[in-house]
């Protein structure tokens, strides 16, 4: 699978996850130049705080276009160390 954003890969990896529709990519295999910190967080209820990452491509930003969870409820452990896109990030096979 291959998260792209603005025609940049910005993760690879044939080992996602698959939580709610969503891929999420083993932390190793996102690209992290690609990466900002932001300071968003969000609660789920099942999976807990999901913390987020700015993409920055050829001078474009996409705010809160990628997440994680740090600690993930024991429902979730699965997507531990794991990050997802979204906000047209198209993440193709």
């Amino acid at each position: 699978m291959k998260a792209i954003w603005r025609g940049s890969v910005v993760a690879e990896s044939d080992d996602t996850v698959v939580v709610e529709g969503n891929h999420y990519f083993p932390a190793e295999a996102v690209k992290t130049q690609y990466l900002l910190p932001s300071n968003t967080r969000t609660m789920c209820s099942w999976k807990g705080e999901a913390r987020y990452h700015t993409l920055f491509v050829d001078g474009d930003a996409n705010p809160d276009a990628a997440w994680y969870y740090p600690e993930p409820k024991e429902a979730a452990a699965e997507i531990k160390g794991r990050i997802a896109f979204w906000k047209g990030v198209q993440v193709v096979d």
